[in-house]
C-alpha cells in the first residue's frame, strides 16, 4: 500500500498483548520518554549522551505524525497492569541516508526500559508490530537497523526472523542492517 493510497487521517490502532497496550503517543508520554531517554542504558546504542529534552518532543511528535502521513508508525509501548508507558515499537519510513539504501521497505524498530529487560517484553511489542504489519503492508521485506554491540536486539531480530545484509556507517557510528523477506499469509 502506498502512503497516496492511504487516508490522510490515519491513527495508530491499539494492539493488546498478554501484559502490554501498544497504542497511539500521547502528549503525557513525553515526561516518563524524557526520563527514559536520560538513563546511558536507554541511549548508549544512539549516541554518546542523552536527547535534550526538545529531542524528545520532536521524537515523540514525529511518532504521533507519522501514522498520519505514512498510515503507519510508532506506538507507545504501555504496561497493562501498571498503565505505565515503557517504551516504543512500530514502523518508520525515514529516508535514511545509508549505503545500501534501505528502500522503500518498512522498517521496524523498538526501545524499551532498559529496567524490564529480560522479562520478554520486547518479543512480546515486537511480535504483535509484525503481526499488525503482515495484515497492513502484505507479503513484503521488512528491514531494520541495529548497533553491533546492541546484543540483545541482534538477538531479538534473528528470533523474528531477520538477517544481515549489510554493516555500513550512519551519524558515524557502526551500524547493521537487517531484512526479513515478506511472509506468506
Amino acid at each position: 500500500m502506498t502512503p497516496a493510497e492511504l487516508s490522510s487521517h490515519t491513527i495508530a490502532p491499539v494492539l493488546e498483548t498478554t501484559r502490554l497496550r501498544l497504542r497511539g503517543f500521547r502528549a503525557a508520554d513525553f515526561e516518563p520518554w524524557f526520563a527514559l531517554s536520560r538513563t546511558p542504558a536507554y541511549y548508549r546504542y544512539f549516541g554518546n549522551e542523552s536527547m535534550p529534552a526538545e529531542e524528545v518532543w520532536k521524537l515523540l511528535l514525529r511518532s504521533a505524525g507519522h501514522w498520519v502521513i505514512m498510515g503507519f508508525g510508532f506506538w507507545a509501548v504501555e504496561e497493562k497492569a501498571s498503565g505505565q508507558f515503557v517504551g516504543a515499537v512500530g514502523f518508520l519510513h525515514l529516508l535514511r541516508a545509508l549505503e545500501p539504501p534501505l528502500g522503500d521497505a518498512p522498517e521496524i524498530g523498538w526501545v524499551l526500559d532498559p529496567a524490564l529487560h529480560g522479562r520478554g517484553y520486547a518479543s512480546e511489542a515486537v511480535e504483535a508490530a509484525l503481526a499488525w504489519g503482515e495484515n497492513h503492508f502484505g507479503p513484503v521485506r521488512t528491514v531494520c537497523i541495529i548497533h553491533p554491540d546492541n546484543e540483545a536486539s541482534l538477538r531479538l531480530a534473528a528470533k523474528f526472523g531477520y538477517r544481515e545484509y549489510a554493516r555500513t556507517t550512519y551519524h558515524d557510528g557502526p551500524i547493521v542492517l537487517l531484512q526479513r523477506p515478506g511472509q506468506p499469509q
